[in-house]
């Protein structure tokens, strides 16, 4: 079985910072974790991020900070993965790599602030306001430094995100699935595929049960302590979130957008989203 749960970044273990690229129809869509922080801006494409307990979308602009062993997916939508398409998925990250400092991080005056990341563990931040503006201003120079430039830069991000506050969103809880084992981070991965690829259509517990090998009580204790959500509110924010891209990206009705996603009942559909987004269909629809 694929460890897709211990995903390693490409590294030399004496580099605190590595800037990449990644460029294709869609992003690496396996739920991973791994040691190093992750700052990404998203260039091109759209999709849902999922972390922990949320669920949400990307797209162009959107700049995102994980921090130590987050275990994280950056979905593309359905229509990335299709045969043959000409649509396109960039992004640029770079990842911070604290565990190369070694004593220096608790020995040097200098450094005692950047220890505050320490508490990010597990959490899935998107970064707002003036603080995203200024980093990703740097970024395009990121890619073309190195050494002790590189070096400056990198701590130039991270004190503009260490004085974040407001602009600094946390978007999960903590404690959920920070440091999953890699059985148990297999078996999420196995169980997130599964609710994605088929989230528009009516899914039973059995069948989730199934895919994390399982039986029905043992899955939902498992599922709601790595999410807080049962898995029928799961499933069903994964269908709010199809549907608030519906809504702001096409002229579907919102009965069509409703049965599209997976809702049988429209006035359900119209309760259930105004109590993940705190508005009616019409009205988020209106603001698009």
């Amino acid at each position: 079985m694929a460890k897709v749960i211990s995903f390693q970044v490409p590294k030399s273990q004496r580099e605190f910072v590595r800037y990449q690229e990644d460029r294709g129809a869609h992003f690496y869509d396996k739920l991973h974790q791994h040691p190093q922080l992750q700052l990404t801006v998203i260039l091109e494409g759209k999709g849902q991020l999922l972390s922990g307990d949320y669920v949400g979308r990307f797209q162009p602009g959107d700049l995102f900070f994980l921090g130590e062993n987050a275990p994280h997916v950056f979905r593309s939508d359905p229509e990335y993965f299709e045969e043959g398409t000409e649509l396109k998925s960039s992004g640029n990250t770079i990842f911070f790599d604290f565990q190369a400092l070694g004593k220096a991080l608790g020995e040097l005056d200098e450094l005692q602030s950047m220890r505050k990341f320490e508490e990010f563990q597990g959490l899935c931040f998107q970064v707002q306001g003036e603080t995203a503006e200024r980093i990703k201003s740097i970024f395009p120079q990121a890619e073309k430094s190195e050494g002790l430039h590189r070096f400056q830069l990198a701590f130039q991000m991270l004190n503009w995100l260490e004085e974040a506050r407001g602009d600094l969103v946390r978007l999960n809880e903590p404690g959920l699935m920070r440091g999953l084992s890699e059985k148990d981070g297999s078996r999420m991965n196995r169980v997130m595929q599964f609710l994605l690829e088929n989230r528009f259509r009516s899914i039973t517990l059995e069948e989730a049960a199934g895919q994390a090998h399982l039986s029905k009580e043992a899955f939902c204790r498992f599922f709601k302590l790595r999410t807080r959500k049962t898995f029928t509110q799961y499933l069903q924010q994964l269908r709010i979130s199809e549907a608030q891209k519906l809504l702001q990206e096409t002229d579907l009705g919102i009965s069509e957008i409703a049965y599209k996603v997976g809702f049988e009942n429209l006035s359900y559909f119209n309760r259930s989203f105004k109590s993940h987004t705190g508005m009616t269909p019409r009205e988020f629809k209106n603001l698009a």
